[in-house]
């Protein structure tokens, strides 16, 4: 599902595949842009296989069902008459269609229904992408070649998710993510000393009576932050504070709590909802909340959506020097949350469009703690695989033509592919 758009806008061009036998659909995580409509596609396909791992299932489940809640009261809000594309009860009926798949297993895509001698014509294998509780690359198989393809993925260490472990192998067919391909890893960056310089500048708004609000994705990076607050917490870099969050992300975090001793991941004792412990929000605290010192706010959506908690709750803030709005990942330049990290201070911003336009006072700050990996990781893991042909997805323009012009330079007897929407490719 689009992340900016609604209504048919918000879905995948499905045209492109209609009057096609789709026989299965691998879903690599839980994410909104990768899981957020399938549903429809369903509808669409009711006859194709879905694969996952069991952890992306029990996420893109709770997923689905707050996502039927958000668009019924966005068919009211923005008069999106399209809206809900899919009701609960079509969302239960999909997530118990789902096929739960381990890592590192081949699975046959073509099943028991096939020939004996055609079971193994096509198949696939997850493996762990260190990008969110779930996340997977995926590797096929078939008429001796191979197709890997990476899906979200990061090659480091997090607070809570371990690096990525892919296949080291050779394959032909490389297709990647590029969302970081549009700038550079800091030099001399470190994940303790971003770690210990978000925690300086926590401190530094206390000390000046502020609220921060720390916009963050419901899975993934709530988690993430949650285990990095605790962390300070217990090394005593800050003093006593309040953390707050909303209702989807205390059921993601619920879900790591729970798989935190049955996946891999750092710190598996740490029990997020207990010993972070942080209070839930909802839409009336947030607009009515008082702002005082020594609250922090990791609120979603990342990218500020209007009428999400972080969204609503920057309104409140961005015209107020006393206050802080932390960023610590990747907001699309064209979202609310990209305007308003790129706005200079003095600048004006309108994060609803529904309201006027918006002076921007408060504190802004941008952290690096992608959940994707850097160009420069992505780059050596295509060197090290040395595919016959690389095709590029998920990034913004400038993302996608810096990694097209490394990998060209790098692998000189590579091809390089920026597929258009709805073209098909040929490999």
């Amino acid at each position: 599902m689009h992340p900016k758009n609604t209504g048919d806008d918000a879905l995948p061009d499905l045209n492109a595949i209609s009057g096609r036998a789709i026989e299965a659909v691998l879903i690599s995580h839980a994410h909104q842009d990768h899981i957020g409509t399938v549903p429809v596609l369903m509808r669409r396909f009711p006859n194709a296989r879905i694969f996952m791992t069991e952890a992306t299932a029990e996420i893109g489940n709770t997923l689905l069902h707050n996502s039927v809640n958000v668009m019924t009261r966005q068919r009211e809000e923005i008069h999106e008459t399209l809206y809900p594309l899919f009701t609960h009860r079509e969302a239960d009926r999909a997530s118990d269609q789902w096929r739960w798949c381990p890592l590192h297993q081949r699975i046959s895509i073509l099943g028991e229904r096939a020939p004996e001698h055609e079971r193994n014509a096509l198949t696939f294998e997850f493996f762990d992408a260190g990008h969110v509780l779930g996340s997977t690359g995926i590797l096929l198989r078939g008429d001796g070649q191979t197709i890997f393809y990476t899906g979200d993925v990061n090659f480091d260490d997090q607070t809570i998710m371990q690096a990525a472990i892919f296949p080291q192998g050779k394959v032909d067919v490389l297709i990647m993510e590029t969302t970081r391909g549009d700038h550079a890893k800091p030099a001399n960056w470190t994940r303790s000393t971003e770690e210990r310089r978000f925690a300086d500048a926590i401190a530094v708004a206390f000390k000046r009576g502020a609220c921060v609000l720390i916009p963050v994705f419901a899975l993934g990076k709530t988690q993430e932050i949650l285990a990095m607050l605790y962390k300070f917490h217990r090394e005593r870099l800050l003093p006593e504070f309040a953390i707050y969050i909303g209702g989807l992300s205390s059921k993601m975090t619920d879900i790591y709590d729970r798989r935190a001793r049955s996946t891999r991941r750092q710190l598996p004792r740490l029990h997020l909802m207990k010993d972070a412990a942080p209070f839930i929000l909802n839409d009336e605290t947030v607009r009515d909340a008082p702002l005082r010192t020594r609250r922090i706010y990791a609120l979603s959506s990342g990218m500020m959506t209007p009428k999400t908690l972080s969204n609503v709750l920057a309104q409140r803030l961005v015209g107020n020097p006393q206050h802080s709005i932390f960023f610590v990942g990747y907001a699309n330049p064209e979202s609310p949350a990209g305007m308003l990290r790129d706005a200079p201070p003095g600048g004006e911003v309108m994060l609803d469009p529904d309201g006027s336009n918006q002076v921007v006072r408060c504190d802004i700050q941008q952290f690096q703690f992608s959940a994707h990996a850097t160009r420069e990781a992505l780059v050596e893991y295509a060197k090290n695989l040395r595919p016959k042909k690389i095709v590029l997805v998920h990034g913004d323009p400038p993302a996608v033509e810096w990694m097209r012009a490394a990998l060209t330079a790098e692998l000189p007897g590579c091809e390089v592919f920026v597929p258009l929407p709805g073209v098909e490719l040929e490999l």
